[in-house]
């Protein structure tokens, strides 16, 4: 037995045991998604690694990594790229709406250049480049693995407040996006025996008539909502705000059970800043189109590293210094 036979098992079972300690003290912490990817990986290598001893299985692990490669190589940044052109169609030229195209474009150019003479210098740098995506990648695919388990973790019923956060309008219209929280937060305010109250949150944005809040309030009562369980908050223009002024809006006497309604790619972002923020709310998510999830959580990623942006900064610091290092004593 070699001593990576031993490594990989003993590694992923500590960082399985820290993930679930950290689980079990605080759910909205994304320090949690990392020792979950990592705990996983290690379980991947450690599987990988004994599989591989078993020459039946080796063709098998061989189609399997090629067919890996070529949805990650080809399959994927052509998908996103398919995705970004659908976004700007169906959403309007903007950033965030390129974000996905962005990316596609930049992992072919990525790949591409492997197959450049470059150099050693530019050969370095490809490479550094590629751990920095690799890195980046890791990140992305753990936030997303453990923003889904935290969907499914946080209680169902018994809920003393809704907090519904906005989300733009078209005029004075809610949007589909927007309709769907409201209606996440209308099915959750029903399944209470005492009904609580449901808070709208936002304020007027550029190309709005009314604020978020007031359209919100509107459609709410639209369904039903008795107008005596509604308050309004309509200042908010970013979620830190939304939950703030939310938790003021509640006033001293705070329901002890709170929840936040946002889109589905909203959750983990806003569980986290409720956490930054000290206050002790939960969050939950409402479908959003499928085209829209790409872009969507691409920015939702980038606002969690900029949360983080020390640690980022770091790592990448890192990296890069790692690259140099090799490309001068090569």
């Amino acid at each position: 037995m070699s001593v990576t036979d031993v490594v990989l098992p003993a590694g992923a079972a500590a960082a399985l045991l820290v993930f679930a300690v950290r689980l079990a003290r605080e759910p909205r912490r994304l320090g949690n998604a990392v020792w979950l990817g990592v705990a996983l990986l290690l379980s991947g290598l450690w599987l990988l690694r004994a599989a591989l001893h078993l020459e039946w299985l080796t063709p098998i692990l061989v189609g399997v990594v090629a067919v890996v490669a070529v949805i990650v190589a080809v399959v994927l940044p052509g998908a996103l790229i398919v995705n970004g052109v659908g976004m700007v169609r169906r959403e309007g030229r903007s950033l965030q709406n390129l974000l996905s195209f962005l990316l596609g474009v930049g992992i072919l150019v990525l790949e591409g250049l492997f197959f450049a003479p470059l150099g050693r210098w530019g050969s370095a740098v490809v490479a550094t480049a590629a751990v920095l995506a690799c890195y980046f990648g890791f990140l992305f695919a753990s936030l997303l693995g453990y923003s889904i388990l935290y969907g499914r973790l946080r209680r169902r019923t018994g809920f003393d407040a809704i907090i519904v956060l906005g989300c733009g309008l078209a005029g004075d219209r809610v949007t589909p996006l927007l309709a769907a929280r409201l209606d996440r937060a209308i099915r959750l305010y029903e399944r209470e025996t005492a009904p609580p109250l449901l808070v709208v949150s936002g304020g007027r944005g550029p190309g709005e008539t009314i604020s978020e809040a007031e359209a919100m309030d509107d459609y709410l009562r639209a369904q039903g909502i008795p107008e005596d369980r509604i308050r309004r908050e309509d200042r908010a223009t970013t979620t830190e705000e939304n939950l703030e002024f939310s938790a003021d809006l509640l006033g001293g006497a705070r329901p002890q059970r709170v929840l936040a309604v946002t889109s589905n790619y909203h959750v983990f972002r806003t569980a986290v800043e409720c956490r930054r923020l000290g206050l002790p709310f939960d969050a939950a998510g409402a479908p959003t189109a499928r085209y829209f999830l790409p872009s969507a959580l691409l920015r939702e990623f980038a606002a969690l590293i900029l949360h983080y942006r020390r640690t980022t900064i770091a790592a990448c610091a890192v990296i890069i210094g790692g690259g140099l290092g090799l490309a001068i004593f090569a």
